[in-house]
């Protein structure tokens, strides 16, 4: 019978179909890193489904454990226990050991059960989690290139981006500060992801992932639409979706780059360098419009449309900026997209092949000065990656 001490927590480490768990390869990884003094307990855990924790601050020992068997992004945890992990498994509707996806690179099979471990443990609701699942589903699509995103040496991650009823119904905010603190939704379900990817995946930094600075969107980034403020269709509907349907879409994202002003703006910021990976490989670029630049730009009869046409018109870097860029000093000119050849004749390169490539929502607060965001991409193939939330 349990004491008032213990904690019955499920195990979040990923295994294989082999059983074996990823953390004996990361455990090998990461001595050969250098970096055991932090990761003093990697690979140190009862081989088994449940871990029981006795201790009279059970939660502060859980997170002591996890942090130092590297299960966590740093943030404290909250410990996936028994109850709130089956809570969370029995309201989704699947078998425990349902099988979502094989999370690369490690190859860690994201059961219903090991994802829920995540979800709780990144600070998830039970209402949160089919999220989370279809996140975890879009991910592992081969266009998605996860195994690349968890391995290169750039700084990128996933964008996601809710789409749908269950945006209201779970308080995600596409208002006032989306990109930021203070929406719980917003924080634990991107949260839940990353460590989806990091503990099922087995994608530890300096270890696995040799991203040379990282960024903070690597700790959570998602989003929806400010649907009450935009003239224009929502992601979902655009795509063919019924807009009684719920969906979330994944985009790579390098950075997320702050731009303050309209349209022009943004496609000046576009046609940089911030842009060189989508112009080396071709990509699917993200962009977030103000709600005030959108309302303008349906004011002087600009469809959504229109606004990707204008920004892969005028957001293009010139070709003598081109070709003193460090992309065009290490790529030769046989390896570069067909496109990007032939628009090297007019004098200016587009970042992406083709309008339909620049991924528009509209989001943030409804005010003058209008704030947008610019998320340019990284490596191949171009991806844009959507899933129906209530279709798993």
């Amino acid at each position: 019978m349990a004491d008032s001490n213990s904690i019955w927590t499920l195990i979040p480490s990923g295994q294989r179909r082999s059983g074996e768990f990823v953390d004996d390869t990361l455990r090998l990884r990461a001595e050969e890193q250098g970096l055991l003094d932090r990761l003093d307990l990697a690979g140190d855990f009862p081989r088994q489904r449940v871990e029981v924790i006795r201790d009279a601050d059970g939660w502060a020992r859980v997170n002591d454990l996890f942090y130092r068997r590297g299960w966590t992004d740093g943030l404290p945890v909250v410990p996936p226990t028994l109850d709130r992990v089956a809570a969370m498994v029995t309201a989704f509707g699947k078998g425990r050991d349902y099988v979502l996806a094989e999370v690369e690179p490690l190859g860690g099979l994201a059961t219903v059960e090991k994802v829920a471990a995540n979800a709780v443990m990144a600070g998830c609701r039970t209402e949160d989690f089919p999220v989370v699942a279809a996140a975890v589903m879009a991910v592992v699509e081969p266009d998605f290139y996860l195994n690349g995103i968890q391995t290169t040496d750039e700084n990128v991650t996933p964008l996601m981006i809710v789409s749908g009823p269950i945006a209201g119904s779970l308080d995600l905010n596409g208002g006032f500060g989306a990109l930021g603190p203070g929406w719980q939704a917003n924080a634990t379900i991107g949260r839940a992801l990353r460590l989806v990817m990091h503990n099922i995946g087995g994608g530890w930094p300096a270890a696995v992932s040799f991203a040379g600075l990282a960024q903070p969107a690597k700790y959570s980034l998602c989003v929806t639409e400010n649907t009450v403020d935009s003239p224009w269709e929502p992601l979902h509907v655009e795509h063919g979706y019924d807009a009684s349907q719920s969906v979330v879409t994944l985009l790579r994202a390098e950075g997320v780059i702050n731009v303050t002003g309209g349209l022009e703006e943004l496609a000046s910021v576009m046609g940089s360098s911030a842009s060189a990976f989508s112009v080396m490989y071709g990509g699917k670029v993200g962009v977030v419009v103000a709600p005030f630049t959108a309302q303008q730009c349906a004011k002087a009869g600009m469809t959504k449309h229109d606004a990707k046409v204008y920004l892969h018109t005028h957001g293009r870097m010139p070709v003598e900026v081109w070709e003193r860029s460090w992309s065009y000093s290490v790529k030769s000119d046989f390896k570069w997209p067909r496109w990007v050849l032939r628009a090297r004749e007019s004098g200016a390169v587009p970042i992406v092949e083709d309008p339909e490539d620049i991924t528009i929502i509209v989001a943030g607060g409804n005010v003058p000065i209008a704030q947008q965001a610019y998320f340019p991409t990284w490596g191949f193939p171009p991806s844009r990656v959507m899933k129906v939330i209530d279709e798993i």
